[in-house]
């Protein structure tokens, strides 16, 4: 499966370049940049800390996605849904693991499924989406007089909040209920404020350090506790997840799909 990646010189591109040069059944044909890009023409095996390989960082997305069969993609909102948009014309798989979309936004990427075989996550992680399973299942069986909340803690660079993650986990719980997150979503506590709402999913954000990822879902009832964590100790999880979620995409029919469809959940 022929791959391009999209932000291809940041930490997770990086990451990605090395992952997919190593793989049997994948082979990397580009890299993609902004056109302000201090990393264009650089080799991406020299930016990725490797061994040259032949291909430089490009910001000519047309040009490679002509030649590729899917993209993987971990940058930002806006750069993501316009992607999405190529990826559609050139009926490809496009894997975001890009997160903090607006509806406007998530509406491009809807539309452009139609035409282009597309994963979208909060979180790319195998371990983060059996998370979520199991806090589907917990929040169903125990029901509304159960508190939830959930805590995410991310490096000091992320800036949007709750995580991607964090939305993906409070979305499975709310789903357990019946619900959708936004009749239940609960953020941002501050001060002197009215009583928690029964049924409400309450969310808090840290920031810190050099923290990979870390997140964890309480389920508080009267007198017990149940609580559900992931920890993220490298990025590789995140990359590793996505070409998984590639290699499933790429026999797919065009639509939108999340990483709960791959891992079958």
């Amino acid at each position: 499966m022929k791959l391009i990646v999209n932000g291809c010189a940041g930490r997770m591109g990086r990451v990605l370049i090395k992952l997919i040069a190593a793989h049997d059944a994948l082979e990397l044909v580009g890299g993609l940049e902004a056109a302000n890009s201090d990393a264009l023409g650089t080799d991406l095996g020299l930016l990725a800390g490797g061994e040259k390989l032949g291909l430089s960082v490009s910001d000519d997305a047309l040009a490679l996605l002509a030649d590729a069969d899917g993209v993987i993609d971990f940058t930002t909102p806006a750069a993501s849904s316009e992607l999405a948009a190529l990826a559609a014309q050139a009926r490809i798989v496009h894997i975001i693991g890009s997160t903090g979309f607006d509806s406007t936004q998530d509406q491009a990427i809807a539309a452009a499924a139609r035409h282009a075989r597309i994963v979208k996550s909060g979180n790319m992680s195998l371990g983060v989406n059996v998370l979520a399973g199991l806090v589907k299942q917990a929040a169903a069986q125990l029901g509304p007089d159960w508190d939830i909340e959930i805590l995410d803690m991310h490096h000091r660079h992320k800036v949007d909040a709750p995580s991607g993650t964090a939305l993906l986990l409070g979305d499975a719980a709310a789903n357990g209920r019946g619900a959708t997150l936004d009749a239940l979503r609960e953020s941002g506590r501050d001060g002197i404020s009215d009583p928690r709402a029964k049924g409400a999913i309450g969310f808090a954000a840290l920031r810190g350090g050099s923290v990979v990822g870390d997140h964890e879902v309480i389920l508080a009832g009267q007198n017990e506790q149940i609580r559900l964590s992931h920890r993220a100790e490298d990025r590789d999880i995140f990359a590793r997840g996505a070409l998984t979620a590639a290699l499933w995409a790429k026999d797919q029919p065009e639509g939108l799909y999340t990483m709960q469809d791959v891992l079958g959940l």
